[in-house]
């Protein structure tokens, strides 16, 4: 099976989860801390003509999960086997819990993906060298993914903020969700392991969207 059926099969099971869903339900993913790497940086840590191997896709069309992993390095410990996540990007970031952080003596702060200006530096070491970015490390916000369709359907637009609501036997709900539409994208929600444990959330379950100003 090749990795354009995979992705194909993903997809559709996706597609039929949300179509299985209340109209203001989203399925929620926990994302593991992982890294996101430029290709010079790439070749730092694996070595020259180095090309990322898939072990996994993701929940976003394109994305995987690579084989490839790497080492955390701060002032206070480090952390072995962190997954980089492809396709490679123009520029190099590392997203980690708030856990993860103490453990590594860093203090990176609260960002969307992609907002890295002034984030906290962080050394990573792989088998053919190691690297420091001056920034990159961020703690990642609780976001959803989510087509222009999906968007319309719970009346929500790119960059707004959002409630999430999951009942389960310790009920929890998330404020400040951002929402992130393109057309590129399958409806699902990423928080992080320290937010998944603190309500006892897995992956697959899912949560309720409402306004912010909107009363339960």
């Amino acid at each position: 099976m090749n990795g354009k059926t995979i992705q194909a099969i993903v997809e559709d099971v996706l597609i039929e989860l949300v179509q299985h869903t209340a109209p203001n339900e989203v399925p929620i993913s926990v994302s593991a801390r992982h890294c996101h790497l430029k290709h010079t940086d790439l070749e730092s840590l694996f070595g020259k003509g180095y090309e990322l191997s898939k072990k996994n896709e993701l929940s976003q069309p394109g994305q995987f999960a690579a084989n490839e992993t790497v080492t955390l390095i701060g002032p206070r410990g480090s952390i072995e086997s962190v997954r980089i996540l492809g396709p490679l990007r123009n520029q190099s970031q590392v997203e980690i819990s708030k856990t993860d952080s103490i453990k590594l003596g860093v203090d990176p702060p609260l960002r969307e993906s992609g907002d890295i200006k002034g984030s906290a530096p962080i050394t990573l070491l792989g088998p053919k060298g190691s690297l420091y970015l001056v920034e990159g490390l961020i703690v990642a916000k609780a976001h959803i993914h989510m087509s222009p369709q999906e968007a319309m359907k719970l009346n929500v637009s790119n960059g707004e903020y959002v409630r999430v609501k999951v009942e389960n036997e310790r009920p929890i709900t998330f404020d400040k969700v951002l929402i992130r539409v393109s057309p590129d994208y399958i409806v699902d929600m990423h928080i992080d392991t320290d937010e998944a444990n603190s309500g006892l959330v897995k992956t697959g379950q899912r949560g309720t969207v409402s306004k912010e100003d909107e009363v339960w």
